[in-house]
């Protein structure tokens, strides 16, 4: 990851622009005895991210500190506001699965600017039509999520646009890595360690914030669909692939077919396994949570589900040193983002 520019006022890193944010509140850590004992293990933590800045998922951490960090404005959120104010002609870009694009379309509407947000043709239309309503233009682009990303590195070539990706590729590598920084914050707000911590990776932008955020100590388990496993197939090959589509699964924030290059090194070096499951897995996850009464989508349930199966096997158990008396993290990064799927998911 690039070094923290002092020039830019970074040094203290993200923290304090997030807390400067009107209603930002730690999310919450909620033990799960009942999901413990099912997994055999001592302690089950969710770190619960339905609810960020009023959006349903973690992404505002990145995307507006990477904002914050282009227009030079990390004090504040005040001062992010005065330098949008001064640069009013400017229009935000992304492409997105859903969760980013919907963050980074509710911050240009917060600063009175444009956004134009590019996702796959398979998104589905409650994703969609949230983007829309948070006054965001959408383009739909043909293709995967990866064919949208390079139509909003084409966007960006434009004098009025400020391309804000969370994944990066060639000669863009620099608000990626400010995005893995941003989401840093979610770490900082745990107050307690854990021996395992399951992650989902799409790009690998938040498994590389937790390879920096949790202890050593701590054994990484990274999550992805089988369908679109490109950490997992980059891993094997030790070196980042792509991996062809189409990405079909109802992880959508998930449907990724290359790693983020700046991400690789950290998630690459740090995580001690990696996973790849099916929809089924993922679903299984998002029922269990809602008998636990948690309303979660699909990407929280991936790592449930994830860890379900996988504790229930005694080689994998004893590969992560998994014991009665271990404590597991399970990163929740999403609330319901499709309710009609949802519904049909837990039986309404």
């Amino acid at each position: 990851m690039p070094p923290l520019r002092t020039d830019a006022g970074l040094v203290d890193g993200p923290g304090p622009f997030h807390r400067s944010v009107p209603g930002y509140a730690p999310t919450p850590l909620h033990a799960a005895p009942a999901l413990a004992a099912e997994l055999g293990v001592g302690t089950v933590l969710l770190k619960d991210e339905a609810e960020r800045f009023g959006l349903p998922s973690f992404k505002a951490l990145g995307a507006w500190w990477a904002t914050a960090c282009a227009l030079e404005a990390t004090d504040s959120f005040e001062a992010l506001r005065e330098r949008a104010a001064a640069r009013g002609d400017l229009t935000l870009v992304c492409a997105t699965d859903g969760n980013h694009g919907r963050a980074l379309a509710r911050l240009a509407a917060l600063l009175g600017l444009r956004a134009e947000i590019f996702v796959p043709a398979d998104m589905t239309p409650a994703r969609r039509e949230a983007i829309a309503g948070e006054g965001a233009t959408v383009h739909v682009v043909g293709g995967t999520y990866d064919d949208a990303v390079a139509r909003s590195a084409e966007r960006g070539a434009d004098a009025d646009a400020l391309v804000v990706s969370d994944t990066s590729w060639d000669g863009y590598t620099e608000l990626p890595a400010r995005v893995i920084e941003g989401y840093g914050t979610l770490f900082g707000e745990l107050d307690v360690t854990a021996d395992i911590a399951f992650v989902p990776v799409g790009v690998g932008a938040l498994a590389a914030a937790a390879a920096a955020g949790l202890p050593a100590s701590t054994r990484l388990v990274s999550v992805e669909p089988a369908s679109a496993a490109c950490m997992l197939a980059s891993i094997r090959a030790g070196e980042p692939v792509d991996v062809p589509g189409p990405h079909t699964t109802v992880m959508a924030g998930l449907a990724c077919g290359r790693p983020s290059p700046v991400a690789w090194p950290a998630v690459s070096a740090r995580f001690d396994l990696y996973v790849a499951i099916d929809d089924a897995t993922a679903d299984a996850g998002v029922r269990r949570l809602a008998e636990l009464g948690l309303a979660r989508g699909e990407c929280s349930g991936a790592t449930v589900g994830a860890a379900l199966q996988l504790l229930a096997d005694a080689d994998a158990r004893a590969a992560l040193g998994v014991g009665t008396d271990s404590s597991v993290l399970l990163l929740l990064t999403e609330g319901v983002t499709d309710p009609e799927r949802f519904a049909t998911v837990t039986g309404g």
